[in-house]
């Protein structure tokens, strides 16, 4: 071997370890939630805004053991629309994952979005990486208990709408669908979204309040506050993007409330699913860093090699 070639070696073996390591610690690219009507792990992510300092909030964060910084990455491989042999009972709005158990919760304060019985719906559901799929709305039955987990026997066996490849404009999917008109009260919005460009299937929990029925006793629609606001209040967007409800059926999808969290152009994603157990890094963390790091490693290595050489 020549004296060259050890000096490139020794180099090498150097700088591979750190290499690896820059490499492990760059951030994954997450996905995608509903942030109208508002989903759980957005409203309680540090992008929430005051919804995020409610107590349902801070409860669930406190639950958890960790923010949920990584709002857009709930999620879960290899599902193959096999979800309700796949998610346990009480634990669908985590989809069962230890990094987002707070969000399974049974509270009836969480934040919430103020909706028409059979009215029109303009979802926006954020997307940080466009994907190929179809989206699952399921609303809770008549009767469901907020006080309760949330379980499988709470939805119907079938969604009210299913909405296959919509267009990602603007940092969101927005796609619209008509409610349920028998429902009164507070219920949950479930959302599954199944990619057919990746294996992954995401998971969501909407909280939203329909008026009381008239002439019932014992409920009241709730009033408005940053854990429900009202339709006047979504006239003025909060600083950190959220969503705000609606009490009136969306006209167009162009003006309907939406939060656009990401002005980067959409990626190719090659990262794997979100591990258990961890909450991983936020989903906006630039990747640069890390090529920044590994090109500075292997610069150090080089120079090594050229000292060595002039000994």
């Amino acid at each position: 071997m020549s004296r060259m070639t050890a000096y490139r070696m020794a180099a090498l073996a150097v700088a591979a370890p750190l290499l690896t390591t820059v490499w492990a610690a760059a951030p994954a690219q997450a996905h995608g939630a509903p942030t109208d009507p508002v989903s759980r792990v957005y409203a309680c992510s540090p992008e929430g805004g005051d919804r995020a300092r409610t107590a349902a909030c801070r409860a669930a964060v406190a639950a958890n053991g960790a923010p949920f910084t990584a709002w857009d990455n709930l999620r879960i491989a290899n599902v193959n629309g096999r979800d309700r042999q796949t998610l346990r009972d009480g634990e669908l709005c985590s989809g069962g994952l230890p990094a987002y158990k707070g969000l399974d919760l049974a509270r009836a304060d969480w934040p919430s979005t103020h909706l028409t019985p059979g009215a029109t719906l303009t979802m926006t559901y954020a997307s940080t990486i466009p994907h190929t799929g179809s989206f699952k709305l399921y609303l809770t039955k008549p009767g469901y208990d907020p006080t309760k987990p949330l379980t499988w026997s709470d939805l119907p066996e079938r969604p009210f709408a299913t909405v296959k490849d919509p267009a990602l404009t603007n940092g969101a999917y927005r796609f619209r669908a008509t409610l349920p008109s028998d429902r009164t009260g507070r219920h949950v919005l479930y959302t599954i979204w199944q990619n057919t460009s990746t294996p992954d299937t995401y998971y969501s929990c909407s909280d939203v309040v329909f008026p009381a029925a008239k002439g019932k006793a014992g409920q009241t629609a709730e009033p408005a506050s940053p854990t429900s606001p009202s339709a006047s209040a979504s006239a003025s967007a909060a600083p950190s993007g959220a969503a705000k409800a609606r009490t009136t059926p969306s006209t167009s999808p162009s003006t309907s409330p939406s939060v656009e969290p990401r002005t980067t152009a959409p990626r190719t994603d090659t990262t794997p699913v979100a591990a258990t157990g961890t909450t991983g890094s936020g989903p906006s963390a630039p990747m640069v860093a890390g090529g920044a790091a590994a090109v500075l490693v292997l610069t150090g290595g080089a120079a090594l090699a050229l000292r060595l050489r002039r000994r």
